[in-house]
């Protein structure tokens, strides 16, 4: 068979060859459950064609009989979509906590998808999608929240796709986004309260010595 392994988008057709050395063969057959299309003979060989494949791991075995005897050989066929588009938002602080979401959309299957996000040169988050088993176009959302510490900060942020196809690894990546110092919330919101105890201080500070003056000036 040749070939012994082809990937295709899903939905698209397949041309397989099963060739053979036998003087006079007599049978030869393809069996799959992919919906077969036309067949092509010559001396020695037959062109096989597969219509519609969307499954995304099937197989095709071509059986010839020669001399009584029958022999196999066997094409695996996978249909993948890569990403359309892998973005990666802008993190965003909460409290004491870097928040990171990145968007993969219309990936196939989802299944074989692993998702990581790369810090500098360390991953600091991976996650499988094993448990997806819909054979459907999909769009994922991961989102991740970790502690950023002073070597963090200025590095860029990549988000990282792989299809794990038993044989074919299909790789997509976003574009880098430098994680920026920023401040957090609750800092500002006491630095304010502190502001204002300050003005009130001095408020009252300053209401005690006009107190204190009024009498004296009447006194004189």
């Amino acid at each position: 068979m040749s070939p012994e392994f082809v990937a295709v988008p899903p939905g698209r057709s397949v041309w397989l060859n099963c060739s053979n050395s036998c003087p006079q063969p007599q049978n030869s057959s393809l069996r799959t459950r992919l919906r077969q299309g036309k067949t092509l003979r010559g001396p020695g060989w037959v062109y096989y064609q597969l219509l519609d494949v969307r499954a995304w791991s099937s197989h095709a075995h071509c059986l010839v009989t020669c001399a009584g005897k029958t022999r196999w050989a066997t094409t695996r066929i996978t249909a993948y979509k890569p990403p359309h588009s892998v973005i990666l938002e802008p993190p965003v602080l909460t409290g004491k906590k870097y928040t990171l979401r990145c968007h993969v959309t219309h990936v196939f299957p989802v299944g074989y998808l692993v998702v990581a996000l790369r810090l500098g040169g360390r991953v600091i988050y991976s996650e499988s999608l094993e448990r997806y088993t819909h054979q459907d176009l999909a769009n994922v959302t991961l989102t991740y929240e970790f502690p950023a510490g002073p070597r963090d900060f200025w590095q860029p942020v990549i988000c990282h796709t792989r299809l794990n196809l038993e044989g074919l690894v299909v790789r997509n990546s976003s574009a880098p986004i430098t994680l920026m110092l920023a401040w957090s919330p609750a800092p500002t919101a006491l630095a304010s309260v502190s502001i204002a105890a300050l003005v009130g201080i001095l408020l009252a500070v300053g209401s005690v010595y006009l107190y204190k003056c009024l009498p004296m000036k009447s006194q004189a």
